[in-house]
């Protein structure tokens, strides 16, 4: 089968000065695709900011003979996602890819965590790949093509302690990611999100050492280039990956059961009597929009 691409396509990646986002930018300059390397410079905290790390992946693609350009905006605000895609239409005129890549960490304990540190971690997660992907979806759905990928993480899709903040922005990119899909869909524009463990600037002393070394950030591009490239036709997807690890996660819904008839009052009781079906997972499917849930009410509704 022919080489996957990206001759003639312009992406967007957030945060890809270093670690998981630099090696997309990398690896999709390699294949043909005009780059648009997007960094604020910050440290992990998401404090400070500086030109050198998206300058210096920039210089690396063109070295290698490849097409990039800078951009130093931040994600978490609308003029700075609209100023991120502006800098892809005025150097390369269209949008193709957004990777949704940019992150901080502010971890805390539940009962410590204030205001402050949970608003800029979900600023920079959960609006930020809102204030990208938007300008970015307009200009794809006026051209009939766009991949999308959002990042989330197994913390968020199951929990860790001291990451409140943390799991609810990477939980909340997958019900964006859900929209954006269904909203994109007639348009031939695909949104997927990933839920990586690797090697990062996020992860470096929270992970053992030797762990460390052998979650690589390399070992996630082969599936997010995939997913951004025009063979890939799914959407609306959640990918667990790490260190050659790839599986799909997905939210189910189960039958459960019906009680009364959808008039009569239903006392807590019958709730406590019918706890087991209703906490059952036989039987869970896949629901592909809000709409389709209500078949699990069946004759309420007749």
């Amino acid at each position: 089968m022919a080489d996957i691409k990206f001759d003639g396509r312009v992406a967007i990646v957030t945060g890809a000065g270093a670690g998981l986002g630099r090696t997309y930018a990398l690896a999709l300059a390699a294949r043909g695709a005009k780059v648009v390397v997007n960094d604020l410079g910050g440290a992990r905290d998401g404090s400070g900011s500086s030109t050198s790390a998206a300058d210096i992946v920039v210089e690396e693609i063109k070295k290698k003979g490849g097409e990039a350009v800078a951009n130093y905006d931040s994600v978490a605000t609308v003029e700075g996602g609209e100023n991120i895609v502006k800098t892809a239409v005025d150097n390369f005129g269209k949008v193709d890819i957004v990777i949704n890549n940019a992150g901080i960490l502010r971890d805390k304990s539940f009962v410590k965590i204030t205001e402050d540190e949970w608003d800029i971690v979900l600023a920079v997660h959960l609006k930020g790949a809102y204030c990208v992907s938007q300008p970015a979806f307009r200009i794809m759905k006026e051209n009939g093509y766009g991949r999308i990928i959002n990042t989330a993480s197994g913390a968020g899709l199951y929990g860790n302690f001291g990451q409140s903040n943390y799991c609810s922005a990477k939980m909340g990119v997958v019900g964006l990611m859900n929209n954006i899909a269904i909203e994109g869909a007639k348009y031939n524009i695909k949104c997927n999100t990933i839920a990586p463990i690797a090697a990062s600037r996020l992860t470096e002393d929270i992970m053992p050492p030797d762990l460390f070394k052998k979650l690589q950030p390399e070992f996630i591009t082969p599936l997010v280039l995939y997913l951004v490239s025009e063979d890939n036709q799914e959407t609306k997807m959640i990918f667990n990956c790490a260190a050659g690890w790839f599986s799909r996660t997905e939210i189910l819904c189960a039958p459960g059961i019906c009680i009364g008839d959808g008039k009569r009052e239903i006392p807590v009781e019958e709730i406590r009597d019918n706890w087991d079906k209703i906490i059952s997972l036989d039987e869970a499917r896949q629901v592909n929009n809000v709409g389709e849930s209500f078949a699990f009410l069946g004759p309420l509704l007749a």
